[in-house]
C-alpha cells in the first residue's frame, strides 16, 4: 500500500512529464514530416547535383550519427558558435532533423512505388510538375506511407527519453526525481514510466492503423507494401 501511495503522490509529476514527452514527439515528427517530404521529393524529382551535394549527404549523416551524440552536438556544440539555445530547442533540432532523414526514406519509397505512369497521366491532363505532385503523387504516397510512418512514430516517441541527457524535464526525468526524493523504489517508478510509454505507443499506433484501414484501397496495399519495403532498403 505504501508503494501505491507513493505512485499516487508522484502521478502529477509523471503526468506533467508525459505532456512534455507528447509535446516533444509532436515537434520531432512535425519537423521530420515537413523536411522529410521535401527531401524525398528532391531525391525523386530533383537534379542530380542537388541530390549528391545536399540531400544524400544530409540523410546519410543524420542516420549514421547516434541520437544521443546528435543531442550533445546541438546542445553543447552550439556554444562553440556563440549561440545559446535551450535544451528543449536543442532536442527538437537534433531529433527532428534525425527523424527527417528517416522519414525521407519512407516517403521516397512510397513515391517511387506509385510509378512514373501516374506522373505522365497527370501531365497529359495539363498539370505541371508541381500540380501533379500535389494533387496526384503526394496524396497516394502519404496513404501508402502510413504503416512505415507508424513505426517511425513509435521510435520517435521512445527516443524522447534521450532528451533527459541534456536536462529536458520529460517523463523519464520526472521519474528520476521521484526516485531521488523517495530514496529508492526505482523498479516501481520506472515500471510506471515504461507503462506510460507503452500506452502512448499503443494509442498512436491504433489511431494510425485506423487511418490506414480508412484510406486503403482493397487489393492495392498488398502489392505496393512489398515494393515499398524493397525500395526503402536501397
Amino acid at each position: 500500500m505504501e508503494q501505491l501511495y507513493l505512485i499516487w503522490q508522484g502521478m502529477p509529476s509523471l503526468l506533467s512529464g508525459t505532456l512534455v514527452t507528447i509535446e516533444l514527439t509532436i515537434y520531432f515528427l512535425a519537423l521530420g514530416f515537413l523536411l522529410g517530404i521535401l527531401l524525398a521529393l528532391g531525391r525523386v524529382y530533383g537534379p542530380l547535383y542537388l541530390q549528391l551535394l545536399v540531400i544524400i549527404p544530409f540523410e546519410r549523416l543524420f542516420r549514421a550519427i547516434p541520437a544521443l551524440v546528435l543531442l550533445f552536438l546541438f546542445y553543447f556544440g552550439s556554444s562553440f558558435f556563440h549561440i545559446n539555445i535551450s535544451a528543449f530547442m536543442a532536442a527538437i533540432l537534433a531529433m527532428g532533423l534525425r527523424s527527417a532523414a528517416y522519414q525521407s526514406e519512407i516517403f521516397r519509397g512510397a513515391i517511387q512505388t506509385i510509378g512514373e505512369d501516374q506522373m505522365k497521366a497527370a501531365r497529359s491532363l495539363g498539370m505541371n510538375t508541381l500540380q501533379s505532385i500535389r494533387y496526384v503523387i503526394l496524396p497516394q504516397a502519404l496513404r501508402l506511407s502510413i504503416p512505415s510512418w507508424a513505426n517511425e512514430y513509435a521510435v520517435v516517441l521512445k527516443d524522447t527519453s534521450l532528451a533527459y541527457a541534456v536536462g529536458v524535464t520529460e517523463l523519464l526525468r520526472q521519474g528520476r526525481y521521484i526516485v531521488a526524493r523517495t530514496f529508492g523504489n526505482a523498479l516501481l517508478v520506472y515500471t510506471v514510466c515504461a507503462l506510460i510509454y507503452f500506452i502512448l505507443v499503443f494509442i498512436g499506433n491504433q489511431l494510425l492503423r485506423f487511418l490506414e484501414e480508412k484510406y486503403k484501397i482493397p487489393g492495392y496495399e498488398i502489392k505496393t507494401r512489398r515494393e515499398q519495403s524493397v525500395l526503402e532498403r536501397i
